[in-house]
C-alpha cells in the first residue's frame, strides 16, 4: 500500500504537467486556428494513433529492436575494452583517442557510410545504435574500473590474487554505479542513434514511418509516431534504471 501510495504521488506531477501541456497545445490550435499541416490539435494526433495503431506498434518494435541490440553490442564492447584499458596503458593511450574522435563525429556524417558498407536494413542501425552506446559506457567504466580503495587492492595482493580474481571481486562490483549510470545515458542515445539511421536509409522502422508520413504531410501520423518511440525509450529507459535497483541493491 505504502509503494501504491509513493507511486501516485510520484507520478501526479508529471501526469499534471502533461495535462497542462495538453491543454495549452488544445487552447493554441484554436486559438491561431494552425493548419493540421502546421501543428495537429491532440485530438488530432490521437485519432491517427488509433488508425494507424497496428503500423505504428510494428515500426515501434523494429526500431526498438536495432536499439537494444545496438546497446547490448555497444555497452559489452565498452566495458570490455574499459577492462583491457585498465590492465594495459600502452593500448589505452593508444586507442582512447580514436574513441573520442568518434564521439566528436556527428552522427548524420556516419549514417550514409554505414548505409554503403551495411545496406539498408537493420544491421547498420544496430551499428549506429551501438557506437552512439559505445562512448559513455566506456568512460564511466574506465572510471568505475579504476575508483578503487588502494587498500583493497593492497590487501588483494597480499592474498595473492590474480588480476582475474581482483577484476571480479573487486573491480567489477566498484564499477557497476558507474556502470547503470552511463546504461541509463546509453539506453536513450541508443534509440535516437536508431532513428538517426532510419533517417538515412531504410524501409522499415518508425524514422521510415516518419520520413515517409513527412513527406506526404500527415504531420498528425508524424506525431504518433514521436509519441510511440518516445514511450517505448521510456520504458527502456525504466527497464534498465530497475535493472540496476536489483543489482546495486546497496
Amino acid at each position: 500500500m505504502r509503494r501504491i501510495k509513493y507511486f501516485l504521488t510520484a507520478a501526479s506531477w508529471p501526469l499534471a504537467s502533461f495535462a497542462i501541456f495538453i491543454a495549452v497545445w488544445q487552447l493554441a490550435v484554436q486559438a491561431f486556428h494552425f493548419d493540421k499541416v502546421i501543428l495537429p490539435a491532440p485530438l488530432d494526433v490521437v485519432i491517427a494513433a488509433a488508425h494507424n495503431f497496428r503500423r505504428l506498434m510494428t515500426e515501434t518494435g523494429i526500431t526498438m529492436t536495432e536499439s537494444v541490440l545496438g546497446f547490448l553490442a555497444g555497452a559489452g564492447g565498452a566495458f570490455l575494452l574499459a577492462v583491457i584499458f585498465i590492465h594495459s596503458r600502452p593500448v589505452q593511450r593508444s586507442v582512447y583517442p580514436y574513441a573520442i574522435a568518434l564521439k566528436s563525429t556527428p552522427l548524420i556524417a556516419i549514417a550514409p557510410l554505414l548505409i554503403l558498407w551495411f545496406g539498408n536494413g537493420m544491421l547498420s542501425k544496430v551499428v549506429m545504435s551501438a557506437m552512439v552506446a559505445f562512448f559513455p559506457v566506456l568512460v564511466s567504466s574506465v572510471a568505475g574500473l579504476t575508483a578503487v580503495d588502494e587498500a583493497m587492492l593492497d590487501l588483494m595482493n597480499s592474498l595473492s590474487a590474480s588480476w582475474l580474481q581482483i577484476l571480479l571481486k573487486v573491480r567489477i562490483p566498484n564499477s557497476l554505479p558507474y556502470l547503470f549510470a552511463s546504461l541509463k545515458i546509453a539506453s536513450s542515445m541508443a534509440v535516437v542513434g536508431a532513428v538517426i539511421g532510419e533517417f538515412t536509409g531504410s524501409t522499415s522502422g518508425i524514422g521510415h514511418l516518419l520520413t515517409t508520413s513527412s513527406y506526404y504531410l500527415d504531420t498528425p501520423v508524424v506525431f504518433a509516431g514521436v509519441i510511440f518511440i518516445t514511450l517505448a525509450g521510456l520504458l527502456f529507459f525504466g527497464l534498465v534504471a530497475l535493472t540496476e535497483k536489483k543489482v546495486v541493491s546497496w
